[in-house]
Parts: C-alpha cells; sequence; structure tokens
C-alpha cells in the first residue's frame, strides 16, 4: 500500500498537469462541463501505470514533492473556471505572491552560499520561525486574506505531522516552481504598471 507521502505527491503532479491545460490556446471558450471532463481525464491519465510506475511518478523523480502552498494555488487555479473570481481574490493572491518572492529571495540565494548565514536551517523547528509564521498566517486571517492563512497554517500543520519526508519547514511552504511563478508574475505586474499609459486630466 502506498505511503501518505507518496499518495500526496503523485497527487500534486497530476494536478499540476491539470492545471496546465488551462493555459492551452482556446481553452477558454470551453463550457464547463468540457473542462471538467478534460480536467478529470488529464488527472486520471498523469496517474495511470506506464511502465512500472505512474506517469507522475517520472515526473515527481525529476522535481521532488510540490510545496503545500503549490498544491494550494493548483487547486485554485481548476476551480477558478467554475468560481471567478470568487476562488481567489486578486489583492489576496497578490499579497500571497509577494510573501513567496520575499521568502524565496531570501532563502535560496543565501541557501546557495551568499552570505554566512542560512535560513534554511530555521525550517528545523526553530521555535520564533513558527510563531512568526503563525503571526503572519493569523494577520492575513483578521485581513481576509484567507489565501495567505491557509498556505501557511495548512504547511505549518502538514510539517507538524511529518507528511513529507523532508524534515524542514520551507519545503512545505516554498519550492522552486511556485517561486518562480511567484517572482514573474510579480516582475511582469510591475513592468505593466511601468509601461501603463497615464491618464491626462483635462484642463
Amino acid at each position: 500500500m502506498p505511503h501518505y507521502t507518496d499518495v500526496t505527491g503523485l497527487a500534486g503532479i497530476a494536478s499540476a498537469a491539470a492545471a496546465a491545460v488551462l493555459l492551452l490556446p482556446g481553452i477558454a471558450r470551453w463550457n464547463k462541463p468540457q473542462l471538467g471532463i478534460l480536467l478529470a481525464t488529464t488527472f486520471v491519465l498523469m496517474l495511470l501505470p506506464f511502465g512500472n510506475m505512474p506517469i507522475s511518478a517520472y515526473v515527481r523523480g525529476a522535481t521532488g514533492d510540490l510545496s503545500i502552498t503549490t498544491l494550494i494555488l493548483l487547486c485554485c487555479a481548476m476551480l477558478k473556471p467554475w468560481f471567478g473570481g470568487a476562488a481567489v481574490v486578486p489583492k489576496h493572491r497578490l499579497a500571497l505572491l509577494i510573501l513567496i518572492a520575499l521568502a524565496a529571495l531570501a532563502l535560496y540565494p543565501m541557501a546557495l552560499g551568499i552570505g554566512r548565514y542560512d535560513p534554511y536551517r530555521l525550517g528545523y523547528g526553530n521555535p520564533q520561525f513558527v510563531v512568526v509564521l503563525l503571526l503572519i498566517a493569523l494577520a492575513g486571517w483578521f485581513r481576509r486574506s484567507y489565501l495567505v492563512a491557509a498556505c501557511i497554517s495548512l504547511s505549518v500543520l502538514a510539517w507538524a505531522a511529518g507528511w513529507y519526508e523532508s524534515g524542514d519547514l520551507w519545503d512545505y511552504l516554498l519550492d522552486p516552481f511556485v517561486s518562480v511563478y511567484a517572482l514573474s508574475a510579480i516582475s511582469i505586474r510591475v513592468v505593466s504598471t511601468m509601461h501603463k499609459p497615464q491618464r491626462v486630466n483635462p484642463r
């Protein structure tokens, strides 16, 4: 019987593949039943055996397990055709992306040896780090930024339960894919804002 870590790991890769099909050209013209069938078919195909393992297992072998944050964003992406903007409030999504980008900029360069301090060590049960995360989640909840609160709190809960093979909380919060996505999305937003034509008020 597969371990629950394997179940969520494979399901995460299958969810990423299903969410990716929503980016195909012309997919926006499909109706909701068609989209539902497409997403379900893609998800199931990724879990079907190919040789000795499911297709998603080969991808997982190269990418590793996706973070809890990535899994939540994938779920939101797949629900968007049915719930539209109600699935994720844009400003709350932006707040999450900013937090991800800041964390990625602080974590990955230092973890690779830039500077003397390695923040990756905080993820191995540092109580102050956990408290700070829970305070950010609590602040997000009170500001009704439920996406931020959910990503942080569920990541901490999964880490406390030892859900992944990794014992580092950072691996539950972030992965390279969601970090690149957040940095790219914010960069595109900044560039588009800078090049947005300003309205000239008539005198």
